[in-house]
């Protein structure tokens, strides 16, 4: 009436298939509960593992590559901003006159946004 568990209806009986399963339980595959042995065909489940490993690693160097970009163009927008400050100091201090410098219009104690 109960069929006692071997390697085909049950992968926790080994060590190596009950690892396997866990990692393919925590990967989102559920066929670790199917009837399909995994030791006999180590070379698919090899491949499985190499699958996920490269695939992580490529999803992560993508990660990687898109966080760089946005940190240069990050680093575009301060440097223009920096560029822009010397030149509107140098503006200030070599192009004006001293009495045009101390015009509260052009020159306001606080600036309102």
């Amino acid at each position: 009436m109960f069929q006692n568990p071997d390697k085909n209806t049950n992968m926790f009986v080994d060590i190596r298939t009950s690892l396997f399963a866990m990692y393919l339980f925590l990967t989102g595959d559920s066929s670790a509960l199917s009837n399909w042995p995994y030791a006999d065909n180590p070379s698919i489940a090899i491949l499985i593992v190499l699958f996920f490993l490269l695939i992580v690693i490529y999803l992560m160097n993508l990660l990687i590559g898109l966080l760089s970009n946005a940190i240069e163009e990050d680093n575009n927008r301060v440097s223009y901003l920096m560029q822009k400050a010397e030149v509107l100091a140098e503006i200030e201090l070599f192009y004006l006159l001293p009495h045009q410098r101390r015009w509260q219009t052009w020159f306001p104690e606080t600036l309102l946004c």
